[in-house]
Protein backbone atom coordinates (compact mmCIF):
# COMPACT_ATOMS: atom_id res chain seq x y z
CA UNK A 1 0.00 0.00 0.00
CA UNK A 2 1.30 3.52 -0.65
CA UNK A 3 1.45 6.15 1.55
CA UNK A 4 -1.11 9.15 1.76
CA UNK A 5 -0.54 12.74 3.41
CA UNK A 6 -3.61 14.07 4.88
CA UNK A 7 -4.22 18.06 5.40
CA UNK A 8 -6.48 18.46 7.86
CA UNK A 9 -7.61 21.24 10.12
CA UNK A 10 -10.49 22.93 8.06
CA UNK A 11 -11.99 21.90 10.98
CA UNK A 12 -11.93 18.93 13.32
CA UNK A 13 -15.03 17.46 12.45
CA UNK A 14 -13.58 16.85 8.46
CA UNK A 15 -10.44 15.75 9.27
CA UNK A 16 -12.23 12.84 11.77
CA UNK A 17 -14.98 11.94 8.83
CA UNK A 18 -11.55 11.72 6.34
CA UNK A 19 -9.97 9.52 8.77
CA UNK A 20 -12.92 7.24 9.24
CA UNK A 21 -13.74 6.90 5.70
CA UNK A 22 -10.56 6.44 4.45
CA UNK A 23 -9.83 3.50 6.77
CA UNK A 24 -13.53 2.01 6.42
CA UNK A 25 -12.57 1.94 2.44
CA UNK A 26 -8.92 0.27 3.30
CA UNK A 27 -10.73 -1.91 5.62
CA UNK A 28 -13.51 -2.73 3.22
CA UNK A 29 -11.09 -4.07 0.58
CA UNK A 30 -8.13 -5.43 2.50
CA UNK A 31 -9.68 -6.37 5.43
CA UNK A 32 -11.27 -5.43 8.80
CA UNK A 33 -7.59 -5.54 10.90
CA UNK A 34 -6.10 -3.23 8.08
CA UNK A 35 -5.37 0.78 8.70
CA UNK A 36 -4.43 3.01 6.06
CA UNK A 37 -1.21 4.01 5.71
CA UNK A 38 -2.19 8.10 6.52
CA UNK A 39 0.70 10.63 7.66
CA UNK A 40 -2.48 13.87 8.76
CA UNK A 41 -1.04 16.98 9.75
CA UNK A 42 -4.36 18.95 11.30
CA UNK A 43 -3.86 22.34 10.83
CA UNK A 44 -5.33 25.27 13.22
CA UNK A 45 -8.36 25.71 12.14
CA UNK A 46 -8.42 29.85 13.85
CA UNK A 47 -6.09 30.47 11.05
CA UNK A 48 -7.66 29.14 8.11
CA UNK A 49 -11.12 30.68 9.40
CA UNK A 50 -13.74 32.84 6.94
CA UNK A 51 -10.81 34.34 4.82
CA UNK A 52 -11.82 36.96 2.65
CA UNK A 53 -9.10 39.17 1.48
CA UNK A 54 -5.85 38.46 -0.56
CA UNK A 55 -3.75 38.94 2.12
CA UNK A 56 -5.52 35.87 4.08
CA UNK A 57 -5.78 33.62 1.66
CA UNK A 58 -1.85 34.47 0.77
CA UNK A 59 -1.39 33.25 4.16
CA UNK A 60 -3.81 30.31 3.79
CA UNK A 61 -1.26 29.70 0.95
CA UNK A 62 1.90 29.35 2.93
CA UNK A 63 0.44 27.43 5.83
CA UNK A 64 -0.92 24.69 3.59
CA UNK A 65 2.27 24.66 1.73
CA UNK A 66 4.82 24.35 4.65
CA UNK A 67 2.24 21.61 5.48
CA UNK A 68 2.69 19.89 2.51
CA UNK A 69 6.59 19.87 2.22
CA UNK A 70 6.57 18.93 5.71
CA UNK A 71 3.94 15.46 5.06
CA UNK A 72 6.13 15.17 1.81
CA UNK A 73 9.08 14.97 3.69
CA UNK A 74 7.67 12.46 6.16
CA UNK A 75 7.29 9.89 3.43
CA UNK A 76 3.55 10.77 1.52
CA UNK A 77 3.75 9.61 -1.68
CA UNK A 78 0.19 11.68 -2.10
CA UNK A 79 -1.14 14.44 -0.71
CA UNK A 80 -4.98 15.28 -0.21
CA UNK A 81 -6.50 18.14 1.40
CA UNK A 82 -9.26 17.72 3.55
CA UNK A 83 -10.91 20.57 2.37
CA UNK A 84 -13.46 21.81 -0.33
CA UNK A 85 -13.12 25.36 0.06
CA UNK A 86 -9.26 25.50 0.59
CA UNK A 87 -8.90 23.84 -2.94
CA UNK A 88 -8.54 27.49 -3.51
CA UNK A 89 -4.96 26.63 -2.45
CA UNK A 90 -4.64 23.99 -4.99
CA UNK A 91 -2.48 25.03 -7.57
CA UNK A 92 0.22 26.50 -4.80
CA UNK A 93 0.00 22.98 -2.90
CA UNK A 94 0.47 21.12 -6.19
CA UNK A 95 3.09 22.88 -7.33
CA UNK A 96 5.63 23.33 -4.25
CA UNK A 97 5.54 19.23 -4.31
CA UNK A 98 7.48 16.68 -6.00
CA UNK A 99 4.06 14.14 -5.29
CA UNK A 100 1.15 14.14 -6.99
CA UNK A 101 -1.88 16.33 -5.24
CA UNK A 102 -5.26 14.06 -5.12
CA UNK A 103 -7.89 16.94 -6.20
CA UNK A 104 -11.54 16.61 -4.62
CA UNK A 105 -13.65 18.09 -7.53
CA UNK A 106 -11.54 15.78 -10.31
CA UNK A 107 -12.95 13.09 -8.15
CA UNK A 108 -15.91 14.15 -7.70
CA UNK A 109 -16.37 15.00 -11.75
CA UNK A 110 -15.24 11.69 -12.81
CA UNK A 111 -17.77 10.15 -10.24
CA UNK A 112 -20.45 12.29 -11.69
CA UNK A 113 -19.89 11.46 -15.54
CA UNK A 114 -19.47 8.01 -15.29
CA UNK A 115 -23.19 8.05 -13.38
CA UNK A 116 -24.39 9.93 -16.01
CA UNK A 117 -25.02 12.70 -13.72
CA UNK A 118 -24.23 16.40 -16.01
CA UNK A 119 -26.65 19.02 -14.70
CA UNK A 120 -26.39 19.79 -11.06
CA UNK A 121 -26.59 22.25 -8.11
CA UNK A 122 -23.60 22.92 -5.70
CA UNK A 123 -23.89 23.39 -2.09
CA UNK A 124 -20.88 24.38 0.01
CA UNK A 125 -18.86 27.35 1.24
CA UNK A 126 -19.63 30.93 -0.15
CA UNK A 127 -16.04 30.52 -2.00
CA UNK A 128 -16.93 27.42 -3.25
CA UNK A 129 -20.31 27.81 -4.51
CA UNK A 130 -19.61 31.35 -6.15
CA UNK A 131 -16.08 31.55 -6.98
CA UNK A 132 -14.15 29.91 -10.24
CA UNK A 133 -11.86 27.39 -8.83
CA UNK A 134 -13.96 25.05 -8.05
CA UNK A 135 -17.09 25.31 -10.48
CA UNK A 136 -14.66 25.03 -13.38
CA UNK A 137 -13.28 21.50 -12.42
CA UNK A 138 -16.69 20.38 -12.52
CA UNK A 139 -17.33 22.18 -15.80
CA UNK A 140 -14.05 20.52 -17.21
CA UNK A 141 -15.59 17.01 -16.45
CA UNK A 142 -18.87 18.13 -18.78
CA UNK A 143 -20.63 18.75 -15.64
CA UNK A 144 -22.99 21.56 -16.05
CA UNK A 145 -23.92 23.85 -13.02
CA UNK A 146 -26.81 26.07 -12.09
CA UNK A 147 -25.86 29.29 -10.90
CA UNK A 148 -25.79 30.05 -7.21
CA UNK A 149 -29.16 31.50 -5.04
CA UNK A 150 -27.05 34.17 -3.15
CA UNK A 151 -30.41 34.06 -0.59
CA UNK A 152 -29.14 30.13 -0.13
CA UNK A 153 -25.23 31.21 -0.20
CA UNK A 154 -25.16 33.38 2.43
CA UNK A 155 -27.51 31.19 4.90
CA UNK A 156 -25.35 27.94 4.25
CA UNK A 157 -22.53 29.51 4.89
CA UNK A 158 -23.71 30.57 8.44
CA UNK A 159 -25.05 27.20 8.86
CA UNK A 160 -21.38 25.77 8.13
CA UNK A 161 -19.36 28.18 10.24
CA UNK A 162 -21.66 28.57 13.02
CA UNK A 163 -23.11 24.81 13.47
CA UNK A 164 -21.39 22.18 11.54
CA UNK A 165 -18.05 23.10 11.93
CA UNK A 166 -18.11 23.06 15.38
CA UNK A 167 -19.87 19.80 15.61
CA UNK A 168 -23.45 21.04 15.98
CA UNK A 169 -26.08 19.57 13.74
CA UNK A 170 -29.59 21.48 14.29
CA UNK A 171 -32.90 20.10 13.14
CA UNK A 172 -33.61 23.99 11.55
CA UNK A 173 -30.51 23.12 9.50
CA UNK A 174 -31.58 19.88 7.86
CA UNK A 175 -34.89 21.45 7.33
CA UNK A 176 -33.61 24.06 5.61
CA UNK A 177 -31.25 21.96 3.15
CA UNK A 178 -34.33 19.20 2.56
CA UNK A 179 -36.14 22.62 1.38
CA UNK A 180 -33.41 23.77 -0.39
CA UNK A 181 -32.71 20.68 -2.36
CA UNK A 182 -36.25 20.38 -3.47
CA UNK A 183 -36.76 23.56 -4.68
CA UNK A 184 -33.14 23.13 -6.30
CA UNK A 185 -34.65 20.93 -8.50
CA UNK A 186 -37.72 22.93 -9.19
CA UNK A 187 -35.21 24.81 -11.06
CA UNK A 188 -33.81 22.24 -12.98
CA UNK A 189 -31.00 20.44 -10.85
CA UNK A 190 -30.66 16.95 -11.57
CA UNK A 191 -28.16 16.03 -9.08
CA UNK A 192 -26.94 17.65 -6.36
CA UNK A 193 -23.32 17.93 -5.30
CA UNK A 194 -22.28 18.24 -1.10
CA UNK A 195 -18.99 20.52 -1.37
CA UNK A 196 -18.42 21.10 2.40
CA UNK A 197 -17.36 17.78 4.43
CA UNK A 198 -19.70 18.67 7.30
CA UNK A 199 -22.88 18.86 5.25
CA UNK A 200 -22.66 14.68 5.81
CA UNK A 201 -24.16 15.79 9.24
CA UNK A 202 -27.22 17.25 7.86
CA UNK A 203 -28.24 16.02 4.25
CA UNK A 204 -29.10 12.03 4.30
CA UNK A 205 -27.55 11.23 0.62
CA UNK A 206 -29.74 8.42 0.73
CA UNK A 207 -33.05 9.72 1.15
CA UNK A 208 -33.62 12.91 -1.51
CA UNK A 209 -35.52 14.23 -4.14
CA UNK A 210 -32.14 13.63 -5.98
CA UNK A 211 -28.97 12.11 -6.38
CA UNK A 212 -26.42 13.46 -3.55
CA UNK A 213 -22.41 13.16 -5.02
CA UNK A 214 -20.87 13.64 -1.21
CA UNK A 215 -17.83 15.42 -2.52
CA UNK A 216 -15.53 14.18 0.79
CA UNK A 217 -16.48 10.80 0.75
CA UNK A 218 -16.08 10.34 -2.80
CA UNK A 219 -12.42 11.80 -2.59
CA UNK A 220 -11.85 9.50 0.44
CA UNK A 221 -12.55 6.81 -2.40
CA UNK A 222 -10.40 8.39 -4.27
CA UNK A 223 -7.80 8.20 -1.35
CA UNK A 224 -8.15 4.72 -0.86
CA UNK A 225 -7.84 3.73 -4.73
CA UNK A 226 -4.63 5.14 -4.71
CA UNK A 227 -3.56 3.56 -1.73
CA UNK A 228 -4.11 0.44 -3.02
CA UNK A 229 -2.98 1.58 -6.43
CA UNK A 230 -6.51 0.26 -7.64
Amino acid sequence: MRKVGLIGGMSWVSTGMYYEWINQGVAKHCGPMVSAPLLIESLDFAELYGLTKDDEWDRAAEILVNSAKRLEAAGAEALAIAANSMHRLYDQVAEAVDVPVLHIADAVGEKMKAAGAVNAALIGTRNVMTESFYRRKLVSHGIDLLPPDMSNVDRTNEIIYEELMRGKASRNAERFFRTMITNLEQAGAKAIVLACTELDMVIDVDANVLPIFDSARIHSEAVVDWILER
